[in-house]
């Protein structure tokens, strides 16, 4: 098969839900649709709109082939998320990782889970394990669970309705599930143990064409019936192709989302710390990559509502008075899960620039502690919205003493899912150099914050 040169990608991130057109000829982004990706409270727990996303996926789909054409399309999805199928229709629905309901049965999945050294996957709260999700499904709704027939993560569940073909694949598997045990790179012990093995249709590469769009899809979206639709991947694992081959290893990125995520490829796993979020993601290779994140973007957007670009001075004063966000404002997860979040100084006194400012430097220290946990490659690259945060990048650069870079492109989970195809590689934009900060009195103000830890 020809690679496609025009690629329309599914993108589901936590917060919103995009339509991406790429050229795979020049990496460049033709067109994009976005809605919020919203949350469902009705039924026996939350869970996603999976009817609102499909018809937002079918309508940009129709639009966007009718203006510049589409070839083929690929999918990348947010991690902890899984599709327990019963035939052709869900037995339940899809679960929000964020609800707390698996912790109702912790204390007994704490006996059958594997240990960290088999599945390089920490024990997390709410649904982040979606080990934890289908335990805690297959006890509370014990006569739905007996119905299932197959478990999807959730790229792979948007590949099936778009194909009718069933496959997994290991950067979803491998993304802190308790599922995978990424050195041996196969499912954990747990997953025979529990009789799950067989509703795990067989294991696929993510760059692999599962099958063409079904009938029904070609006839809602105008779209040839010979369509191509890749397996797809875990959003964080899409950021990185990009990059591979690109660099010297070891180097880091950083995914930034509603999560920020260090990922040190060719990195090793020796520092990794199963009660500080930091863990084994699992490549596009299946190759283990340390990891570590916390919920920077969820927490940039509780801390510095109607952010706005710091100046000089507003930056100075906030290091000169030493304003400070203390982990952690999500608890339970990131390098300070047990963390209460506190202000120094109370946010509301400061200008808009100025509390911009202190989360800027906030979300810097949080990263390098994050950096500590994964390693610190021979460069770092910014990935997605905070590659925009010029504070953000000079602060990491002073702290870790590496190169840092901004990647220019809109969204590299996006390419990244574009280049499942194979075709032509486009590297990663080189990116914007931050040059490390350069304030008097920041690296008193790093010494100050890590002291009141």
């Amino acid at each position: 098969m020809t690679a496609p040169r025009l690629i329309a990608v599914i993108d589901i991130g936590k917060t919103n839900a995009k339509v991406v057109l790429i050229d795979a000829e020049t990496g460049g982004q033709l067109a994009a649709r976005s809605t919020p990706n919203t949350v469902r409270r009705d039924g026996i727990y939350p869970h996603a709109d999976v009817e609102r996303l499909a018809a937002f996926i079918t309508t940009s789909l129709r639009d966007i082939h009718a203006e510049h054409g589409i070839e083929g399309i690929s999918i990348t999805t947010h991690g902890a998320t899984g599709a327990l199928m019963a035939g052709g229709r869900l037995a339940m629905p899809v679960l929000d990782y964020e609800h707390n309901g698996p912790e109702e049965t912790s204390g007994a999945y704490a006996q059958v889970r594997p240990d960290f050294s088999e599945s390089l996957s920490p024990r997390l709260p709410n649904g982040l394990n979606l080990g934890a999700q289908i335990f805690w499904q297959s006890q509370v709704f014990a006569e739905r669970f007996a119905e299932v027939t197959a478990i999807l993560a959730y790229p792979q569940y948007w590949a099936w309705r778009l194909t009718g073909v069933m496959a997994s694949e290991v950067t979803s598997l491998g993304c802190h599930t308790d599922l995978w045990a990424p050195q041996t790179g196969t499912f954990s012990s747990m997953v025979a143990e529990r009789g799950w093995a067989g509703l795990f249709p067989p294991v696929k590469p993510a760059n692999s064409v599962l099958g063409t769009i079904l009938p029904e899809v070609a006839a809602a979206t105008g779209l040839a019936g010979d369509t191509p639709v890749t397996c797809g991947i875990h959003d964080s694992n899409a950021s990185l192709i990009p990059h591979l081959g690109a660099h010297e290893a070891p180097f880091t990125i950083l995914s930034t989302g509603t999560w920020v995520i260090a990922m040190t490829v060719g990195g090793d796993t020796t520092h990794l710390d199963a009660g500080r979020d930091s863990l084994a993601n699992v490549d596009a290779f299946g190759r283990a990559v340390p990891t570590a994140r916390f919920m920077g973007g969820r927490e940039f957007d509780m801390l510095a509502p109607g952010a706005v670009e710091p100046n000089e001075s507003e930056i100075a004063n906030v290091i000169n008075d030493d304003v400070q966000a203390l982990p952690s404002f999500m608890p339970g997860v990131g390098p300070f899960p047990s963390s209460v979040g506190r202000w120094t100084k109370d946010p509301e006194h400061l200008s808009a620039g100025e509390r911009t400012a202190a989360v800027s430097l906030y979300l810097a220290l949080v990263t390098q502690a994050c950096l500590e946990l994964a390693g610190v490659g021979k460069q770092i690259v910014i990935e997605g919205p905070l590659a925009r945060n010029v504070l953000f990048g000079q602060a990491l650069a002073r702290l870790t003493g590496v190169p840092v870079s901004a990647s220019g492109d809109a969204t590299g989970t996006s390419l990244g899912a574009s280049m499942l195809f194979g075709g032509k590689h486009v590297a990663a934009s080189p990116g914007l150099v931050r040059l490390p900060l350069q304030v008097e009195g920041f690296d008193a103000y790093c010494v100050h914050w890590r002291e009141r830890l």
